[in-house]
């Protein structure tokens, strides 16, 4: 039997895992199909794909910077290059950001820190119960899985769900709201767009990324993903899946109206709804580890949506572990 077990195999779940992996066995369980949380990679087949979670991210603090230097230079990660048009009124632009991918994909940090972690994957963790400091945890399989310790990275709302009988510290009662974020992976015929990127002024189309300019395959056709605004998926989130083609029908029509080109055919659409996509109000709390029932959480909701504070409130859980 292992000693931890990690539910997540997002940013947070896969930097815990490897950082616990150095003294522990460590098992990992994960609801989705693949590694990678919001930073999952879908594949269209075996060489084209998108990026339909996180799109880039720009290291801030010092450590994370240091962290993601190592990964550039093992080329798991690598700089997205290209023309990155920023449209934005509300947001000031800030060029001396870099944006940084994974090579392959942007489940590549996940991929690389769990490479020699036991993961499970589309395995969702429906209870939990702590009984003899054991915790017994039971999946939609219904198969009960025990373990000496407990590490969740979900986010917030399953995680009061699942754990607010354990929880007694304060930040399980705070009023969170994690916005929601309405992603449309979209497939037409080759433009003459030379654009790696799009940020809009709008009230419902937000991002707009080319995967081609990525370059990590090569393809007679374009691949987009289109993220919807916060405020818009809000409000259409909980009937996103009753109204799928109404609603990706509305994203692909603002793209082709923003960037201002003839609509094409279109050769493959797929929408996928994030109900819980980030929270932008930090909490005072950077992970949370109760060492009497041998429990700890970790996610990027506790400092901010950005995937380094995911990253961040890992390493911050791990020191408190080892305290």
């Amino acid at each position: 039997m292992s000693s931890f077990c990690v539910i997540g195999s997002g940013i947070s779940g896969a930097t815990i895992a490897n950082l616990l992996s150095k003294k522990h066995s460590i098992d990992l369980y994960d609801k989705a199909k693949g590694l990678g949380g919001r930073s999952s990679f879908k594949r269209l087949d075996k060489k084209k794909g998108f990026d339909h979670g996180t799109q880039y991210f720009s290291p801030k603090s010092m450590e994370f910077k240091k962290f993601t230097k190592k990964l550039l230079e093992k080329k798991v990660l690598k700089i997205w290059t290209g023309d990155h048009k920023f449209l934005s009124k509300k947001k000031k632009e800030n060029k001396k950001h870099i944006k940084i991918i994974g090579k392959q994909g942007n489940n590549d940090i996940s991929r690389y820190l769990l490479k020699n972690i036991r993961c499970n994957f589309q395995c969702e963790l429906k209870k939990i119960n702590f009984s003899n400091k054991k915790w017994n945890l039971t999946f939609n399989d219904r198969k009960v899985k025990t373990y000496e310790n407990l590490i969740l990275t979900c986010p917030f709302p399953q995680l009061k769900k699942l754990s607010k009988k354990y929880i007694k510290n304060s930040f399980i009662k705070e009023k969170i709201r994690m916005d929601a974020n309405i992603t449309v992976l979209l497939e037409i015929k080759k433009t003459n767009l030379n654009v790696s990127s799009f940020l809009f002024n709008d009230k419902i189309l937000g991002w707009a990324g080319c995967e081609n300019s990525k370059k990590r395959f090569k393809s007679k056709t374009d691949l987009w993903t289109l993220q919807s605004t916060f405020n818009w998926a809000n409000k259409k989130i909980n009937q996103n899946r009753a109204l799928k083609k109404t609603n990706t029908k509305i994203l692909v029509d603002k793209f082709f109206q923003l960037i201002g080109i003839k609509r094409t055919k279109i050769l493959f659409s797929l929408n996928h709804g994030w109900k819980y996509s980030s929270n932008s109000k930090p909490l005072k709390l950077k992970s949370y580890w109760n060492s009497r029932l041998n429990l700890g959480v970790c996610a990027d909701w506790f400092n901010g949506p950005r995937l380094e504070s995911g990253w961040i409130s890992a390493n911050d859980l791990y020191k408190k572990i080892n305290r």
